[in-house]
């Protein structure tokens, strides 16, 4: 059993039954320390997931796990409502034994969820089957709380998606220029700025009422999905510590943005780098499979653009932070972010070029 943290006092004030039978590592995320718990309830073992919150990341950790009690209470009514498993499904909260969402010994902030049996999230795309039931997830994500007042979230992340706000920051990199590195990535700036007329695309449309303020998980990535062994199907979206309010365009172009790539992210030849149209179709197809009745015609005629604006955002927040520095993302070798945008930056050339394409599609799915 893992001996860092006094798992027995910890385990002992969640409404769990049972003796503490082991507690071990788990998984591979980073932001989060997360455990498999095994408790032995009436001589059969019962497993639970417990995860050390990062309070140094999430800094208001009642307004977020307030976030994710929302979202899981809500998607557990909506997954009944429909004859579903609600322990496989989503994500389910054990409540403390004073009914709150998480407890704090003093120096850590602990969580736990029901384990999901026989299901696995995986790191990367084995084949494209996964990359569809990783739509399908997300897309029964937006389903399921297609009728949840987003309002009522806190923004974890503020402007996380306010492309216009990103624009702002790049503009005030380039004039402040401290590294002095403007005038080497000229031609990139002005790329930034040729395009600058789409960041107001879907900022715009959930001001105006045009599309409607949503819930986003903002982390739509593979390995935030949990595959059936057996099947599989997708099962539940976990990872909800990024929950905001927002448009569902944000979440599928990033999966787009990030899926759809034929190379690495940071991938220095660009002759590699291309935009897979038939991931893009393979991916749609999930998606509008699952989402049904929770997308407005608007939306799913937006949806493109959602992929081209998140992409466009990305390698502008990557160029922004090779003109102040490198001071956010992680870099492992000279001009590392210079890559990455220049990556985001033939991708989004590449959708524009096709964007009808895109279009036609997303009507005929």
């Amino acid at each position: 059993m893992n001996s860092e943290f006094d798992f027995q006092n910890i385990v002992g004030q969640f409404r769990v039954g049972g003796a503490l039978a082991d507690c071990v590592r788990y998984g591979e995320g980073h932001i989060n320390d997360t455990f498999k718990v095994t408790m032995n309830e009436g001589g059969r073992d019962v497993h639970y997931i417990l995860q050390r919150i990062n309070n140094r990341l999430f800094t208001d950790v009642a307004k977020l796990m307030r976030n994710i009690e929302l979202v899981t209470d809500f998607c557990r009514k909506s997954v009944l409502a429909r004859g579903g498993d609600p322990l496989r499904e989503c994500l389910t909260l054990i409540r403390t034994k004073d009914g709150k969402a998480y407890c704090h010994d003093g120096a850590n902030y602990f969580r736990m969820y029901v384990f999901i049996e026989n299901a696995t999230s995986y790191q990367s795309v084995r084949e494209p089957r996964d990359f569809y039931e990783s739509a399908v997830a997300f897309g029964s994500f937006a389903n399921l709380l297609a009728d949840f007042d987003a309002s009522q979230l806190y923004e974890v992340l503020p402007n996380f998606h306010n492309t216009k706000v990103r624009y702002a920051n790049f503009e005030a990199a380039v004039q402040k220029d401290v590294c002095g590195r403007a005038k080497e990535v000229a031609g990139e700036i002005a790329w930034v700025r040729a395009h600058g007329d789409l960041c107001g695309k879907l900022v715009d449309a959930i001001a105006s009422g045009e599309i409607p303020l949503r819930v986003t998980h903002n982390d739509t990535k593979l390995n935030n999905v949990m595959l059936d062994n057996a099947t599989g199907k997708a099962l539940a979206v976990i990872d909800l510590d990024t929950v905001m309010p927002g448009s569902l365009c944000y979440d599928f172009g990033d999966s787009i943005r990030f899926g759809c790539n034929s190379a690495a992210e940071d991938e220095p030849d660009l002759s590699k780098v291309h935009f897979v149209f038939d991931l893009y179709k393979t991916y749609l197809s999930g998606y509008l499979s699952a989402v049904g009745k929770g997308i407005t015609p608007r939306e799913k005629e937006l949806l493109p653009w959602g992929a081209v604006l998140m992409t466009y955002e990305c390698g502008m927040r990557f160029l922004t932070d090779y003109l102040e520095g490198d001071t956010y993302f992680k870099v492992h070798r000279e001009g590392h972010n210079l890559d990455r945008a220049h990556t985001q930056f033939r991708l989004v050339d590449e959708m524009l070029a096709s964007i009808g394409e895109m279009e036609q599609a997303a009507q005929r799915a």
